[in-house]
């Protein structure tokens, strides 16, 4: 007796796949289990692996490096996530206005986010260099400030030029997602509100921000992700300094590994920051849930 044809349209669907699936399982899945397995053990660099328990998970809670790197982190995160989304909407809804050359500005928007974080990294320090820097210079020029800033190596100002750094280069990201939210909302919502009288505000606290909501929570969520992963861009500035002010937790857990050869406690850093960002995709995946249903 032959199998069900749902049976043969299932294994054939899953043949397509496969090809895209063994690069997930090789490149992602393989490495994050033998990450969170390394987690519970004592590995350094050269040395036998010896199961530990939660040996790493105890000694994080007593690590004073470890929260402070946590706590730099979700700063950054909260910061760089708030300034990329509003500021992605602005850009967005100046998008959406039908003026000419949009498609040529749009091309234009995409440039920060087509260069990879460590270029972007390159491109800050240069424009942030004490010396040849464009920033001061124009600074300067202005009679804004008297002397040459080093920005990176202050404790002052380091923070606010690498969350600078950090937004501009993925505004354009939140931008590309908002419009497309903001090109779904039909054009006869503003049309009867203009024929009631609305102005720009009740359209958009009316209109605007209820239908994008959904596209809202989900470029939030991700950006969250996204930014408390970030390792490339605050590693080419400052490699976590001055005395650790940008130490964000990738940045502590390859320090960790590669600086100090304690690969197994690196892995548990990582095992946390795992978990942090399921919760918080769950949480959004939950709110989601909730509106289809309702």
């Amino acid at each position: 007796m032959s199998k069900p044809a749902t049976s043969r349209v299932g294994w054939g669907q899953l043949k397509l796949l496969l090809p895209a699936l063994l690069p997930v399982l090789l490149f992602s899945l393989i490495p994050l289990l033998r990450g969170i397995y390394l987690g519970f053990t004592d590995y350094r660099l050269g040395d036998p692996i010896h199961f530990n328990g939660l040996d790493n998970y105890a000694r994080m809670a007593h690590d004073t490096f470890f929260w402070q790197s946590f706590q730099v982190g979700f700063l950054w995160t909260i910061v760089v996530t708030a300034g990329q989304v509003l500021l992605g909407l602005g850009l967005a809804m100046l998008l959406n206005l039908k003026v000419r050359f949009t498609s040529m500005y749009s091309a234009l928007m995409l440039v920060p986010w087509a260069m990879p974080p460590i270029i972007r990294g390159i491109v800050w320090r240069q424009v942030y260099d004490p010396d040849t820097g464009i920033l001061n210079a124009l600074l300067l020029r202005t009679g804004l400030i008297g002397h040459n800033i080093n920005w990176l190596s202050s404790f002052e100002y380091v923070i606010p030029a690498v969350v600078v750094a950090g937004i501009w280069g993925e505004i354009p990201k939140a931008a590309v997602f908002l419009l497309a939210g903001l090109q779904s909302i039909p054009e006869d919502l503003y049309e009867a509100a203009r024929i009631d009288g609305a102005g720009r505000w009740r359209e958009f606290s009316s209109i605007t921000l209820p239908m994008l909501t959904p596209v809202l929570a989900a470029v939030v969520s991700l950006s969250f992700t996204w930014n408390f992963n970030t390792f490339g861009i605050v590693w080419v500035l400052t490699q976590g300094g001055p005395g650790g002010m940008t130490r964000l937790p990738m940045l502590a857990a390859y320090e960790e590994a590669f600086r100090y050869g304690y690969v197994g406690y690196a892995a548990a850093i990582g095992n946390v920051m795992v978990v942090i960002i399921s919760l918080v995709l769950f949480a959004y995946l939950r709110v989601q849930l909730r509106e289809g249903k309702s």
